[in-house]
């Protein structure tokens, strides 16, 4: 829970922080640690020995919080360029039609139809990304394993590369964090849900922390698979799933669901999300190894001269 203290927080960190679009965090500590660790520890024997070690998976496991970490107003600009990476408002960014898959792209959409992109949010492209360096550290250690080289350096990469990839991957399994309804809902409220901005946190956080153990949540993962497909158009599937479930979220709350120890339907359906989120990340690293087996052009060459 964020506490500001006036007296010490210089007044520009202090701006930035109440400017921001979204309170970034998804799960807390609690569960994107738990996140992670599930995913790391239920990975395939076919998945590399490096990924699959005691030390690997603590490794995972510590960074499922880390883009959260980076949230100090010490580092304005960091807060700044990252805090959309966490959400995206579908509501808002439907109004574009088909999503472009690239960043800069989306962004420019986003600004032509009046629209800002931070306040849309960058969750997608910013999965996507960290996928596709997990992805060419595996292929990289593909090659060195092969060559007989050292692969200490890029197994260091590949790990940090799919903790870091967990926390967006977590994220995105928690509904609140693909709405304009993100913490208080908004617009015609016939159903009287709270509009107080604190159903976000209470749910994600304290909730968690109290209620839900790993034990809860690795009896509801899936069996693992194979993502198939395109990356970009799976991951948004991903996200509109669990967009389903905002008003869910809200159902719970009113009926007291996130105050002290809930209800048993309020924490099955937490250790359920948290479970799904857990499935997906192991199911990506498991693709992203499958996947950096394919040969790819090498982009440092000689691109041959057209014929006149």
């Amino acid at each position: 829970m964020r506490n500001f203290r006036l007296a010490v927080i210089p007044i520009f960190p202090l701006c930035l922080a109440l400017l921001l679009p979204h309170d970034a965090r998804a799960w807390g500590n609690e569960g994107h640690k738990m996140i992670n660790r599930l995913a790391a520890s239920s990975l395939p024997a076919n998945v590399p020995a490096f990924l699959r070690s005691p030390e690997a998976i603590s490794e995972i496991e510590y960074l499922g919080p880390e883009p959260d970490r980076w949230r100090s107003p010490s580092e304005p600009e960091l807060v700044a360029a990252q805090a959309p990476e966490h959400f995206i408002d579908l509501e808002l960014a439907d109004k574009l039609g088909a999503l472009p898959r690239y960043r800069f792209e989306f962004e420019a959409a986003a600004v032509k139809a009046g629209l800002q992109p931070e306040k849309i949010g960058l969750q997608p492209w910013e999965a996507t990304e960290v996928w596709e360096r997990l992805k060419n550290a595996l292929r990289n250690y593909r090659q060195l394993k092969a060559a007989g080289a050292d692969t200490r350096a890029v197994e260091a990469a590949a790990i940090f590369y799919a903790g870091w990839l967990g926390h967006y991957v977590g994220d995105a399994s928690q509904p609140l964090h693909t709405t304009i309804d993100y913490n208080g809902w908004v617009g015609p409220n016939p159903n009287g849900y709270t509009t107080e901005h604190k159903i976000h946190w209470q749910f994600e956080g304290p909730f968690v922390a109290a209620n839900i153990t790993p034990g809860m949540v690795e009896p509801r993962m899936t069996p693992m698979h194979a993502v198939e497909g395109d990356f970009f158009t799976n991951y948004l599937a991903y996200l509109r799933q669990s967009q389903t479930y905002v008003e869910k979220v809200y159902q719970l709350e009113k009926a007291g669901g996130f105050t002290g120890a809930g209800s048993a339907e309020s924490r099955d359906f937490t250790a359920a999300r948290l479970a799904v989120g857990a499935s997906m990340l192991r199911d990506l690293i498991y693709t992203a190894w499958l996947e950096s087996a394919k040969p790819v052009a090498d982009p440092y060459a000689p691109k041959a001269t057209e014929a006149k």
